[in-house]
């Protein structure tokens, strides 16, 4: 496919996804969900990111989904709006987690909120933060509470068959969930072990913080299509394999752009992954080929918070130099294909080629 081709395809992809977006956020901002959150901490917190400018995929994917199986997307809207939700409340405890300052270009839920009760309350530096740290758990708490209040409104509001409801929340409460916080788990551990570590282990852990959710996306979309929450279904199963392994090559792109993005476009600082210590595809490989100079220059400066910005850019050109990058590349590109080969089973449609692009996309994307 030509550059012109892929560009064409890239922007019908992207104008399909914004026009979910912005149905999706006319939902949610609707006066009856803007009252139920109180004091205004908590409402402005949990809505900081909602509004904030996302590209809101995961929602978009599952009312593709839906509609690349035959199904009526706007049946699957609380369930895209309830996917939306959870995954937002894992954004603001994960900023708390890797202790970042901006996302999407615009200050973290725990920052924010720590300078509001500086400027607002007068509180001391150290008070201040833990206020920041607590309306960021606090809020993320509300959003997971709210994210079952939307799935529940499939059923409640949109006639979707109460079972169907019902297993998908389990999926969620009992396999989504744990897997997840598992992945969130592994990948804080395995900070500064990369050298302990395999390719199969980081693909896991990168699995498990985002492929997961996808596949519950593409799986909750496919089950309001076919009116029927059985996973084994031959057309469930090819989308959720489809949205799995999307959500890993998602993964692998992020951490390539975490290192060699820029800055304007991702909305946070590049080569904080360097200094937080984070283990990816790309320091493993690096240091697999690293000489013992280049090897100690990259295991001194992974997780030094306080690593020189001419270390950090020297690591950097480390992994371009490498190869680290362009491997990372080429595994996110196969993750594709592969999943591609998973679409094919499903019947021809417009969605199924917006579906498709949406992969195509994920490897290219700059942000």
């Amino acid at each position: 496919m030509t550059d012109s081709a892929d560009n064409a395809n890239f922007s019908a992809l992207l104008d399909a996804v914004e026009s979910r977006k912005r149905t999706l956020l006319a939902y949610l901002t609707q006066e009856r969900f803007l009252r139920r959150f109180q004091p205004a901490h908590i409402r402005d917190a949990v809505f900081s990111y909602v509004r904030g400018g996302g590209k809101s995929l995961r929602p978009a994917v599952a009312m593709l989904a839906c509609g690349a199986l035959g199904g009526d997307e706007s049946r699957a809207l609380p369930v895209a709006a309830a996917i939306e939700i959870y995954h937002t409340w894992t954004l603001v405890h994960d900023d708390v987690i890797d202790r970042d300052d901006t996302r999407r270009g615009l200050p973290t839920v725990h920052r924010d909120f720590a300078r509001r009760a500086a400027e607002e309350f007068g509180w001391a530096p150290d008070a201040a933060e833990h206020y920041g740290r607590t309306i960021a758990m606090l809020a993320g708490d509300v959003q997971q509470s709210w994210s079952w209040s939307l799935l529940f409104e499939a059923h409640l509001e949109f006639g979707v068959p109460a079972e169907i409801v019902l297993r998908l929340g389990q999926d969620l409460a009992s396999r989504v969930t744990p897997l997840l916080v598992e992945g969130e788990t592994l990948d804080v551990q395995y900070s500064g072990a990369v050298l302990a570590l395999d390719e199969s282990a980081i693909i896991d852990m990168l699995w498990k913080k985002t492929g997961v959710l996808y596949e519950f996306a593409g799986r909750a979309g496919a089950a309001i299509a076919l009116n029927n929450a059985d996973a084994g279904l031959p057309a469930a199963r090819a989308i959720a394999r489809f949205c799995s392994l999307c959500g890993a090559a998602f993964q692998i792109q992020d951490d390539i752009l975490g290192i060699v993005g820029d800055e304007r476009q991702l909305g946070k600082p590049v080569g904080s992954d360097i200094r937080e210590g984070k283990t990816t595809l790309l320091t493993l490989k690096a240091l697999e080929r690293a000489d013992s100079q280049q090897r100690e220059l990259i295991l001194r400066t992974l997780g030094a918070e306080n690593a020189s910005h001419d270390d950090a850019q020297a690591v950097t050109e480390l992994l371009r130099q490498l190869g680290a990058v362009r491997y990372a590349q080429e595994r996110s590109r196969q993750t594709v294909e592969e999943a591609l080969g998973h679409l094919g089973a499903l019947p021809p449609s417009a969605n199924r080629d917006l579906l498709e692009q949406w992969a195509r996309y994920l490897i290219q994307r700059q942000f």
